[in-house]
């Protein structure tokens, strides 16, 4: 009797994931961790940048800049954008934007 029931619910849950019966994709929800961009400063070329939230390593902060190390890989094959700041306040209110941006990426 367990038996029966076990193979009856693995079925259903096989037939749950493999996506049979779904006509239509899944709506879009907004706000999401895995892509939650923050735009950084244009950089010397001109160009608009964003980078995503959901990878970012670590930020460092000091008095002249704030560094944003993202998609780090094994070999160390991680980016960097660096945000001018002309204070250590200047440098945490850019932290405190990030924190928010993050926030509603939620």
């Amino acid at each position: 009797m367990i038996r029966r029931a076990t193979i009856a619910l693995f079925g259903a849950a096989a037939l749950a994931l493999s996506g049979v019966g779904t006509t239509s994709a899944q709506p879009v929800i907004p706000g999401s961790t895995a892509f939650c961009l923050f735009e950084v400063p244009v950089d010397e070329a001109g160009k608009r940048r964003w980078i995503n939230l959901g990878i970012v390593q670590y930020v460092e902060t000091t008095q002249t800049e704030v560094r944003i190390f993202y998609g780090a890989g094994s070999l160390g094959s991680g980016h960097e954008a660096r945000v001018a700041v002309t204070s250590m306040e200047a440098a945490l209110l850019v932290l405190e934007k990030m924190r928010r941006v993050a926030a509603a990426c939620r």
